[in-house]
């Protein structure tokens, strides 16, 4: 009769056993469910300036980042190096990545118009920002978490064959939103998508001295 009765506590504490590890590898399959199914790519925006350090948070995109991705993407556009006819379309194509669809479907059209009346061929441009005209808190209007408007005062320098034909100072509002499409294409995550407000407009001195409102 002992017997029997530890024979019994036995099979109980065997079986007791067996839920515990069924429950157990139910969990590591959940575990490893969950972390198969978690991103594998985590994009962090570090602020160019941390001397007084920094909050950071997971996809929060600070406002001087923002404005270094409208400058450089938007200065790579307009530069055309050695004509205008075939740097612009090559800059476009080039920059495709960061553009939103029906950004990219207005360069293209102003393209072929500019084309069309014969204002690119031997066109050389360059741009740059008006000095004393850098980042400022200003400069960036915080839309929602998702969009932008960028404030860019640039200098515009054109030549044709040589001789100066354009020497201009515009400032561009231009819309940025979130775009995480491919991050082995565009590790920014964000892309220009055309010019907001009143659109461009040319600075005279008393802008220069002022900046956007």
């Amino acid at each position: 009769m002992r017997y029997r009765d530890e024979n019994s506590t036995l099979q109980s504490h065997i079986h007791s056993l067996r839920i515990v590890i069924g429950f157990q590898l139910l969990l590591i399959v959940g575990l490893w469910y969950g972390w198969h199914q978690s991103r594998h790519d985590i994009r962090l925006h570090i602020p160019p300036d941390l001397r007084s350090g920094a909050l950071l948070k997971l996809d929060e995109v600070p406002p001087p980042n923002v404005y270094a991705f409208a400058h450089y993407i938007f200065q790579q556009l307009n530069h055309w190096e050695e004509n205008g006819e075939t740097d612009y379309g090559k800059q476009v194509f080039r920059m495709a990545a960061y553009l939103t669809p029906d950004f990219r479907q207005f360069l293209t059209h102003d393209l072929e118009l500019r084309g069309k009346r014969g204002e690119l061929s031997g066109r050389v441009r360059g741009i740059q920002l008006i000095p004393g005209h850098g980042y400022e808190e200003r400069r960036v209007d915080v839309l929602d978490r998702n969009t932008w408007l960028v404030w860019l005062d640039f200098r515009i320098e054109e030549t044709v064959r040589g001789m100066d034909v354009k020497s201009l100072d515009i400032r561009y509002p231009i819309r940025v939103v979130r775009y995480d499409v491919d991050p082995e294409i565009n590790p920014w995550g964000l892309a220009l998508d055309g010019f907001g407000g009143e659109g461009p407009q040319r600075l005279n001195n008393e802008d220069k001295s002022g900046g956007p409102s």
